[in-house]
């Protein structure tokens, strides 16, 4: 993982943006490297016109003045594709959710995460995690499992892939999956870059998604 990780904050609330700011600027393995209060403005600092470096991690707020969390991400996965996103929100709306792992977030955090919980998520997402506050991903599998009407059983994954596709799903990192299954970092990158390319999604909340709404998981 490279180190700092280099991080946007976009959070249009002043008081929660200077606690964050103070928070990851006591975070030796983490930079602030910008601060907007609206998508519009995350927007003009990124746009590949102004040549500006792209950060490693963009903080992303639902609900912001102007265009929404939601409006912005698809632009953020065409002009910053490298850059994973967090969702920090306030939000538990199903729709929201939803609509977010499909756009292709790394993670989704409610603001009542405490601040370790959040710098955890971070290295989670920036290991190749997905970060999923408890609540959210409770609710993620029983909604998925609720709505998922057919259940397939030709499941294109190896028994492996399978395995790991599952511990995924519990938010689990490269790094702790290849302890937990006793296999190489190099190895798990590998089986969930296959995962990925078979499934045809371009994360690990997308390819529990898609798992479940096919009865995978």
């Amino acid at each position: 993982m490279k180190t700092p990780i280099q991080i946007m904050l976009v959070e249009d609330n002043p008081e929660y943006r200077n606690v964050l700011k103070v928070a990851i600027n006591r975070t030796p393995e983490m930079e602030l490297v910008g601060t907007v209060g609206t998508a519009e403005r995350a927007m003009q600092k990124l746009d590949p016109a102004e040549k500006t470096q792209a950060p490693d991690l963009i903080l992303l707020d639902l609900v912001l003045p102007g265009l929404s969390g939601l409006d912005v991400i698809p632009w953020f996965k065409t002009n910053v594709p490298d850059t994973k996103i967090i969702i920090l929100t306030q939000s538990e709306n199903e729709a929201d959710i939803l609509l977010a792992i499909t756009l292709g977030i790394s993670g989704y955090l409610l603001k009542s995460s405490t601040i370790q919980q959040i710098k955890d998520g971070i290295h989670t997402v920036m290991n190749g995690g997905a970060s999923l506050d408890p609540i959210t991903a409770k609710f993620i599998l029983s909604t998925l499992k609720k709505n998922s009407k057919t259940v397939h059983t030709d499941i294109p994954l190896t028994e492996r892939e399978h395995e790991i596709l599952g511990l995924l799903s519990q938010g689990l990192s490269k790094k702790e999956i290849s302890t937990k299954l006793n296999i190489s970092f190099f190895t798990v990158s590998t089986h969930i870059r296959h995962i990925y390319q078979k499934l045809e999604v371009p994360n690990a909340p997308a390819a529990v998604a898609t798992a479940l709404r096919k009865g995978w998981l």
